[in-house]
């Protein structure tokens, strides 16, 4: 299928361009001109043009549960008192909620200017621990879930064995992730099968953390898929650390880098207590850094190096994690912010007279592509046509134009001020809502209403 799209004005590669007119076959981007007119064939997107951003780490199901953990117990909240919340709501999830939920929350990335997805998928089995008889009947209801929605997937199955380092025992609440050898290998042909209908999908693997793996589970995990994208969890805790250093005697990404090679296959999700050798390796290794910023804040992580790992090269992507915000734009403006708060500077993750919200739009749709595995972040040859179009009659963007207007509606909106959005070259949101926004709504209803009673 052919198509040729007209753009008032769009960010390429080198900068914003006027009147730039795109040629689409079979959703991929086979020509970009600029300063052109407009054919009569074409289809004119007045606003500003995007490439679409790449969502590098989500847990789906987690957006049913968003709102739940908010109450303070007895003790310190913690990510860790956090996680014992989580568990307790997935004990009650089938595949048919999470496909509800997972279309929902698909909805709502599509509307919040994300067109791809990496889906760090690590609720497997059924709720006594046992695997479905389909292995994949999870990772299938999110697949569903895109095909549904449009979204653009990368699958990533999650191999989850242990409770903490040195081979720890898994606890009750993690029953539902763990699988050995043998069956996550059953796992990864299920999962591809359940792909195969989508466009354009691709699987990769995870490693959840160093927590549950094995140290000799990460070069048979890399061997498995010699092409695909790797993601792991990492350093998000200084708790995580200290068992590290206790058990190991290295910290996490230290002892990553001792027992597996990174490069630009892997994404280190989080990667927050970094020592400057460890944050500089990363930068060297050509692995992304895999950033939650929204997740990262509600969880009381603490706050990535931004500046120095730019500084040192580094490539970045961001996520959405546990889905309790999900916006493209807060993301980059909740980095951008953590990073001013702690060095009390303005303007500090773009080069000196720049933009700040093109450098880091850009920075995060090249990584978040990358971590991805895909041919997308950008709107060029041979790329997806994934683009958003910003609407210019938004009170925010009024009377602006380039960096400027994306500026403002990073800096200055209440939401990324949404008008259009492709995937593939295929419209899924107009006048920032999505096609099929009201049964997906109805059905997601339906099952919170059912958990929660």
């Amino acid at each position: 299928m052919n198509q040729t799209l007209h753009l008032a004005q769009a960010l390429l590669p080198d900068g914003f361009a006027d009147d730039v007119t795109l040629t689409i076959a079979d959703g991929v981007i086979t020509r970009i001109e600029a300063g052109v007119a407009a054919t009569p064939d074409a289809e004119r997107l007045p606003g500003l043009a995007l490439p679409g951003m790449p969502n590098l780490h989500s847990h789906a199901f987690q957006r049913g549960m968003a709102g739940l953990s908010e109450r303070r117990g007895a003790s310190d909240d913690s990510f860790w008192t956090w996680r014992e919340v989580m568990y307790r709501f997935l004990d009650r999830l089938d595949p048919d909620d999470v496909q509800a939920i997972a279309a929902q929350a698909f909805v709502e990335m599509l509307e919040g200017g994300f067109t791809a997805l990496a889906e760090f998928h690590y609720l497997h089995h059924d709720k006594d621990g046992r695997a479905y008889v389909d292995i994949a009947a999870m990772a299938g209801a999110v697949a569903a879930a895109a095909q549904e929605t449009g979204l653009g997937l990368t699958l990533l199955p999650v191999f989850y064995r242990f409770g903490n380092f040195g081979g720890t025992p898994s606890v009750h609440g993690q029953r539902r992730f763990i699988n050995e050898r043998d069956a996550y290998l059953s796992l990864i042909e299920a999962s591809a099968a359940a792909i195969r209908p989508l466009p354009d999908a691709r699987l990769g693997l995870a490693p959840h953390s160093l927590r549950a793996v094995a140290l000799d589970d990460l070069d048979w995990l890399a061997c498995l898929r010699p092409d695909g994208p790797l993601h792991i969890h990492v350093a998000e805790q200084m708790r995580e650390v200290e068992d590290s250093l206790r058990i190991t005697g290295r910290r996490p990404v230290e002892l990553l880098m001792e027992h597996t090679t990174l490069d630009r296959r892997w994404c280190l999700i989080h990667a927050t207590h970094l020592t400057e050798a460890e944050r500089d390796g990363i930068a060297r290794s050509g692995a992304v850094a895999g950033l939650c910023p929204i997740t990262e804040s509600s969880l009381g992580d603490g706050i990535f190096d931004g500046v120095r790992y730019r500084a040192a090269g580094g490539a970045f992507g961001i996520g959405s994690d546990s889905n309790i915000q999900i916006d493209a734009g807060a993301e980059l403006r909740q980095l951008e912010y953590s990073q001013r708060l702690r060095d009390r500077g303005r303007a500090l993750m773009a080069d000196a007279g720049a933009s700040t919200g093109a450098a880091l739009w850009q920075a995060a749709c090249v990584g978040g592509a990358q971590a991805c595995g895909r041919a997308i972040g950008r709107l060029a040859p041979g790329c997806r046509a994934d683009l958003v179009t910003l609407a210019a009659d938004h009170p925010a963007l009024l009377g602006k134009a380039g960096e400027i207007a994306l500026d403002s509606a990073i800096f200055a909106a209440n939401a990324l001020p949404l008008r259009d959005v492709f995937v593939g070259g295929r419209r899924v949101v107009a006048e920032g809502r999505h096609l099929g926004r009201e049964p997906v709504k109805t059905r997601f209803a339906a099952t919170i209403r059912k958990l929660l009673g």
